[in-house]
């Protein structure tokens, strides 16, 4: 097979050529279709989240078709089209598991973190955590739903019923979750940086009410934020954006120092909140809800050699959407 491998953090990645991978008890092989390139890649290659094994094969929103099934496998069947997101195991036993709450799992397992993933032509996975994408025609279209639309949805969810909704950071996860609150009818407020036109103009196609800049304040009080830059200046100003009660929802998992500020911007019993993962539930509940609200990813491709590539655009900021690697 084919892959894009990490050997060593801040270091470009290397296309291997590598062995087929087979796929142990409880695991499927799966040939990629797509992968999109998340934030989170970022953070592994850069090595801003805490030192995983190396070499690695990064990438977590994966889609591809069953070609092989390990032993104890009946379902997903060969030939069927799956998604592989980011949690790839959880241990089932710790209290964190048995209360429904396997993405704070004390022995997880991440794709393309602490296992291999879909930055390759196959990929092994563990057939318990992946997604039938039954009708979900698009590899393209869908690899972004599988990491952005599903931290987007869990990041949406823990803002309760908020209905002026402010969005920080308006790429993949914004831009897929902007278009489920504009199904529910929410109004959104999006946040990009300064002088980023298309970012608010797709924002804007997108149902956003107003848009700004991430240090502006907004014509109203918000009753949630949610943060998908990984800024953590963001916060404070989140905070002064939100009406009393709000919430302001921090959805990736690496964030830059949150400044200090003055108590008077939580007070009133304003809340700050964090996204760890997601769960199987969160997966079944947006697969089912994104095509009843029409949800379309913006996307731009790259051939599977070029991650690179993609991956530099990603961090600069020059494509709208998310990016497909095409294996």
């Amino acid at each position: 097979m084919r892959a894009m491998v990490l050997h060593a953090h801040g270091a470009p990645l290397r296309l291997e050529e590598r062995p087929l991978p087979m796929p142990g008890p409880g695991e499927i092989r799966v040939r990629v279709e797509a992968c999109a390139v998340c934030r989170t890649d970022l953070h592994v290659v850069d090595g801003d989240l805490p030192p995983g094994p190396l070499p690695i094969i990064p990438g977590h929103e994966i889609v591809g078709i069953v070609d092989m099934l390990g032993d104890g496998v009946s379902a997903p069947g060969i030939g069927r089209r799956v998604g592989i997101p980011w949690l790839g195991h959880s241990c089932g036993t710790c209290p964190y598991c048995t209360r429904e709450q396997e993405n704070l799992c004390d022995a997880p397992l991440f794709t393309g973190y602490t296992r291999d993933g879909g930055f390759a032509s196959h990929v092994v996975a563990d057939a318990a955590f992946c997604f039938p994408l039954d009708g979900f025609d698009d590899p393209v279209a869908a690899a972004p739903l599988m990491c952005a639309g599903l931290i987007g949805w869990r990041t949406l969810k823990m803002a309760g019923d908020a209905r002026r909704v402010g969005i920080y950071g308006f790429g993949a996860a914004a831009h897929l979750i902007a278009q489920i609150c504009r199904w529910q009818e929410r109004e959104v407020y999006a946040f990009t940086r300064a002088g980023d036109a298309g970012a608010q103009q797709l924002a804007l196609s997108l149902g956003a009410v107003w848009v700004g800049a991430s240090e502006e304040a907004p014509p109203v009080p918000l009753d949630a934020a949610l943060i998908f830059a990984p800024v953590g200046a963001l916060v404070p100003a989140a905070l002064r954006a939100v009406r009393k009660g709000g919430r302001v929802v921090c959805g990736g998992i690496h964030m830059s120092d949150i400044p200090s500020f003055p108590y008077s911007i939580l007070w009133e019993e304003r809340q700050v909140m964090s996204v760890a993962n997601l769960t199987r539930a969160d997966a079944t509940q947006f697969l089912a809800l994104a095509p009843v609200a029409e949800v379309r990813a913006t996307t731009v491709t790259y051939p599977l050699a070029r991650a690179n590539e993609a991956l530099a655009d990603l961090r600069a900021g020059r494509f709208q959407g998310a990016a497909v690697l095409l294996p």
